[in-house]
């Protein structure tokens, strides 16, 4: 498998609840999939389309259902008691399915998320809900792991925070030059992660030993 990988940019990115945006009305965006399915060159009245765009509204509230959830709250209960524990946190192979906000059309791979606690840890369950929340909005893979790092290292304050995403783009396969299975791999490292060469290798190992 092919891999494109890019690097973080040095910026902040934009992390808690989606925009505040005045959302039109169920019955306006069955219109608009109306519109696009005459668009594409089909009868939107014919009998199997009838029921088409109350279908695509319904799958759109669960693909971008994480524009209602704010990941900053879902890290907001830590635990303080660690039992003498000083090492990484890490969850791998966290599957994650999103939509690229250039097309629209569905990314496909798995996270893997690391953080190197000082006096408190989160439930891991917190960290796959955090990952989650973003996926289920439109940005660009960039840009989710840059806000998924962003949002441990901001309400956790650790030594430092690792993650990278792995997906396969349909935009890329379906369309345009059509090369399926090339995967994009993006990688963010904060803190100790990024200032010590030695853990950010550490992390990477430990991803490839998922991978063997």
């Amino acid at each position: 498998m092919d891999a494109i990988i890019k690097k973080m940019p040095e910026r902040g990115p934009v992390i808690g609840r989606g925009p505040d945006i005045t959302r039109p009305s169920k019955a306006e965006a069955e219109a608009a999939v109306r519109t696009l399915i005459a668009w594409a060159g089909d009868d939107p009245q014919r009998e199997g389309l009838l029921d088409t765009p109350r279908r695509v509204v319904d799958a759109y509230s669960e693909f971008f259902n994480g524009y209602g959830d704010c990941p900053i709250e879902a890290l907001s209960r830590t635990f303080e008691e660690v039992g003498g524990y000083d090492d990484i946190v890490m969850l791998r192979d966290i599957d994650l399915n999103s939509h690229c906000e250039h097309h629209m059309i569905p990314f496909i791979g798995r996270a893997h998320v690391a953080y190197y606690p000082t006096d408190r840890v989160v439930g891991i369950s917190k960290l796959a809900r955090v990952v989650e929340i973003f996926a289920r909005r439109l940005q660009t893979q960039e840009t989710m792991t840059a806000q998924i790092a962003e949002t441990i290292n901001q309400v956790l304050k650790p030594r430092g925070v690792a993650v990278m995403i792995e997906a396969v783009h349909q935009c890329m396969s379906l369309r345009g030059v059509q090369k399926r299975d090339v995967a994009t791999i993006t990688t963010q490292f904060v803190g100790e992660f990024k200032s010590d060469p030695a853990l950010q290798a550490r992390f990477m190992m430990l991803i490839r030993q998922s991978q063997s």
